[in-house]
């Protein structure tokens, strides 16, 4: 289809504005533009069937199955939206003073009070902007609090599992910290002799998940938190993902000393495209004095990690969520989530095989390894072909201890028949690549963008349209 530059006519416009009836006031020749912006001259009907055309060629939670593992991309419902976009929350502005946002700050209260109950913290900064900032966030308070015991010298080293999300060593790293990788035992949990191995007086902390990227809930866990609480380091637990845990276990029990939670993956935000996104961090009661806060809303001496109160309607989203679920609800939800993994997964067993062939949690890796020795064709062959079958393709290539890797995280908002259709198509691909593995290779056949150089487009991409 043509870009929107290219539907556009010189002349053709789509404003109908009434005389302004203020003072017009220039801008300074210093401020203003040389020349008039490069921006599409187009009609209303055109604008609206440009974006309707496109809407069409994006695949997404509201079109089809879309089972990216460890990212959760699930359905949410409609009425988070609707609050999310109510004036007296859209029409604030960041720099209102504290008692002209009264409601606000009740949103922030009451969402603060529910998610620290369901972490299991005693208390949480919705500042980061997401993820991995809300990870950089938690390691800073990891790093604060051993400057305050004298001890942040000697406490240089944070332990990170090889099977832990990407973002975690470089989180450490950014920190300055030294990563000190951890094997994982061969029931993809974390191997307890190793990880006694690496811990010493220069532990700083431990960065884990759990359960794990590869779906499993670690048995060990406190154990584990033992250990590392015994060397003198923290634990902080990476809950980009709470789906499988949320009102059944709490991290804080589990011994986890500080928590980030990416409310657009488990709490209702839609998830992708760059965002928006909310990573809150929360804590137990003697990291809570270094937790970043608002300037604006809890004085102007408050530790900040970025503008203002955090992203304020993903927010509002959350508490929609949790109030429309409820205590019974939020438990089910996460029951759901791992109802439909194991089903999913047990549906696809005896084709595709399981990276590790025992129950798991909210989402499973299929290991293809096997299957690429067999047939020629790899997870990547796979995913792409499964586009032509109108599913979004599961996580590729993660996490790295699974070589050939498929993550798969169907979530508690697909129905049975979904999942039954789901793996069909795996079971029909799987005889596909060893009948047609050509097929598969040149995949996908039917998709708006066929093959590209995924190398090359991330090496030097496109990102704006030049007038030919």
């Amino acid at each position: 289809m043509k870009l929107i530059f290219e539907r556009s006519v010189p002349g053709r416009k789509c404003d109908i504005l009434p005389a302004c009836d203020v003072k017009t006031v220039s801008l300074p020749a210093g401020l203003a533009r040389r020349e008039a912006p490069t921006l599409p001259e187009m009609a209303e009907v055109d604008i609206s069937r440009h974006y309707t055309e496109l809407c069409k060629n994006v695949h997404g939670v509201n079109s089809g199955f879309y089972p990216l593992g460890s990212c959760t991309m699930k359905y949410n419902p409609r009425i988070d939206e609707e609050m999310a976009s109510l004036p007296g929350f859209t029409g604030i502005h960041p720099l209102s003073p504290a008692d002209s946002v009264r409601g606000c700050r009740a949103v922030l209260d009451t969402a603060q009070k529910y998610l620290c109950e369901i972490f299991g913290m005693a208390d949480c900064t919705f500042q980061p902007a997401a993820g991995a900032h809300g990870e950089f966030t938690g390691v800073l308070l990891i790093k604060k609090y051993h400057e305050s015991r004298g001890e942040a010298q000697k406490r240089t080293k944070i332990i990170v599992p090889d099977s832990a999300h990407g973002t975690n060593p470089a989180t450490a790293s950014m920190c300055g910290y030294t990563v000190v990788n951890v094997a994982s035992a061969p029931d993809g949990c974390v191997d307890l002799e190793a990880l006694k191995a690496v811990l010493g007086e220069d532990t700083a902390g431990l960065m884990l998940t759990n359960p794990n990227t590869v779906g499993i809930f670690d048995e060990n866990i406190l154990e584990i938190t033992r250990l590392v609480h015994e060397a003198g380091g923290l634990c902080y637990y990476d809950g980009a993902n709470l789906n499988a845990v949320m009102g059944i276990v709490r991290p804080g029990d589990m011994g986890f000393d500080c928590i980030h939670s990416n409310l657009h993956k488990t709490f209702a935000t839609p998830h992708g495209g760059g965002g928006p996104g909310a990573g809150v961090v929360g804590c137990k009661d003697f990291l809570a004095p270094f937790l970043p806060k608002s300037a604006l809303m809890d004085g102007k001496d408050a530790l900040q990690v970025r503008s203002f109160a955090g992203t304020f309607l993903v927010v509002v989203k959350a508490l929609t969520y949790i109030l429309t679920l409820g205590k019974e609800g939020i438990p089910e939800a996460a029951e759901n989530a791992v109802l439909n993994a194991n089903y999913l997964m047990q549906k696809i067993k005896g084709t595709f095989k399981p990276a590790f062939d025992r129950i798991c949690m909210h989402e499973f890796v299929l290991d293809l390894s096997d299957f690429k020795k067999e047939t020629g064709v790899s997870a990547l062959d796979v995913a792409k072909t499964l586009i032509d079958y109108g599913m979004h393709p599961p996580t590729m290539y993660f996490p790295l201890i699974v070589h050939e890797a498929l993550m798969l995280e169907p979530t508690e908002t697909e129905n049975k028949e979904n999942l039954d259709a789901a793996a069909e198509v795996f079971r029909k691909l799987y005889k596909l690549g060893f009948e047609d593995p050509e097929y598969m290779h040149a995949a996908p056949h039917h998709a708006q963008i066929a093959r590209p150089d995924e190398v090359q487009a991330s090496r030097n991409p496109v990102v704006r349209w030049a007038k030919a």
